[in-house]
């Protein structure tokens, strides 16, 4: 399973995004972490795969403010656990058997594992936010073991 996984979107959806994603998939799914800020925004990924999305803090009106603040799906063997502010975690990963922790919030692109736990944290792909990349994952699933990587993209920033 090939999984794109975007966050802090913030309402823009760069071109750069889009192009990546078309360049590097076919995907399986699409998982946006929260902030989306515009629908329309999960409406343009559901065109490249099914989306799961959750809601961010800045998702508190319209369409995006009923999304659900967490998110928990089995994808080819490995559970897979969505929230938007990592801090915000109230469970223990490890013993809940949970392969992989995606979050977003602080639009910082990270790969770290603890305790038999991949989290992720995709970046921004949305407005940049001080010297921060604009980034996205992708989540590789084989044999119920995830694999993910950090894509920066590149953004005409004039």
């Amino acid at each position: 399973m090939r999984l794109a996984v975007v966050s802090d979107t913030h309402g823009l959806l760069r071109p750069e995004l889009l192009h990546e994603l078309q360049v590097r998939g076919p995907f399986d799914r699409v998982f946006h972490a929260g902030d989306v800020g515009n629908p329309r925004i999960l409406d343009a990924l559901s065109a490249l795969a099914p989306v799961t999305a959750i809601r961010g803090n800045v998702d508190r009106e319209g369409p995006c403010a009923q999304l659900p603040a967490t998110e928990a799906i089995e994808v080819d063997g490995c559970l897979v656990y969505m929230l938007h502010a990592l801090q915000q975690l109230d469970l223990n990963p490890s013993a809940a058997q949970i392969a992989v922790v995606i979050s977003g919030h602080s639009h910082q692109p990270v790969i770290a594992h603890r305790d038999g736990v991949l989290y992720l944290n995709p970046g921004s792909a949305g407005p940049r936010r001080f010297q921060l990349p604009i980034t996205f994952a992708i989540l590789q699933i084989a044999d119920g073991q995830p694999a993910a990587e950090i894509v920066e993209l590149e953004v005409n920033l004039s």
